[in-house]
């Protein structure tokens, strides 16, 4: 009975409760970028199982997570739920496709004169954090959606802090995948975690967002959730997943990106499942 009513009281707040979660998960994003402190390098075949277990983490809480309950909570309407879910997946891959286009950034291994974006002199070092903030915006997104999705439907809070929870075990070797290669660029340690730290700054922005439009315009709610899968499938394919597989230049870092996106699959779903 004390712990139903304490669910209840934090699902009253689901914009301070999305902050909070978003919060934990640019936390783990700092920890991750303070590896720098103890690393100057990460081995290659390191990197690829990283990238690949944050890929797996991030397609696991894309259908189960999102999808899945977007698909639930649209039947019975006017239209189909799976046009619903269709709708709201592609308009959030093209949300990040449009943003690919206009917001300059660098990926991790690219090569001078890779920018992406509108031209811009801003240093590599810059590009590098941007295009991680693009990635964190829709993972803050997703756990903004999810929270908010509890607190309208009265479901189980625990369901979307399992959002939360991968997100934030994806964003720990994401982390040191900014603040590392930055080291190896010269700058000074404390730079290279200040940069590092900052590309999760975004996610606690996109989190109360998240949960601020779903409560306020309930009937966007199924749209949200399948938008932020989409946002999160594409930056699966377009980025994490190509440089997981680049990031050795053999056959041997592929298995290892292979692998580590399978463990980090199963993660998610044994999370999900499990506990939500």
């Amino acid at each position: 009975m004390q712990a139903s009513s304490y669910s209840s009281g934090m699902s009253s707040n689901p914009i301070f409760l999305a902050f909070l979660a978003t919060m934990g998960t640019w936390a783990m994003t700092a920890l991750g970028a303070s590896f720098v402190f103890f690393f100057k390098t990460i081995k290659k075949h390191v990197m690829n199982t990283l990238l690949g277990f944050a890929s797996g983490i991030m397609i696991a809480a894309s259908f189960w997570s999102l999808l899945a309950p977007a698909i639930e909570l649209a039947q019975g309407g006017p239209i189909p739920s799976y046009a619903v879910a269709s709708i709201g997946f592609l308009l959030g891959g093209l949300f990040l496709y449009i943003s690919d286009h206009l917001l300059p950034h660098t990926h991790i291994g690219s090569k001078e004169g890779q920018e992406e974006g509108i031209p811009t002199h801003l240093r590599r070092s810059i590009l590098l954090v941007l295009s991680i903030t693009l990635h964190n915006f829709p993972e803050g997104l997703a756990v903004g959606v999810a929270i908010g999705s509890a607190a309208l439907t009265g479901g189980d809070l625990s369901a979307a802090l399992v959002v939360a929870i991968g997100i934030g075990l994806q964003n720990l070797p994401e982390g040191a995948a900014v603040s590392i290669p930055l080291r190896r660029e010269g700058l000074s340690r404390t730079k290279s975690f200040m940069y590092g730290q900052a590309s999760g700054l975004v996610e606690p922005i996109a989190g109360v967002l998240g949960a601020l439009l779903v409560t306020r315009v309930t009937p966007i709610l199924p749209y949200a959730l399948a938008f932020a899968a989409g946002a999160m499938i594409y930056v699966v394919v377009e980025e994490l997943i190509p440089e997981a597989q680049a990031a050795s230049g053999d056959h041997k870092g592929t298995h290892y990106a292979t692998l580590g996106t399978m463990l980090g699959f199963t993660i998610m779903m044994i999370l999900d499942v499990a506990l939500g």
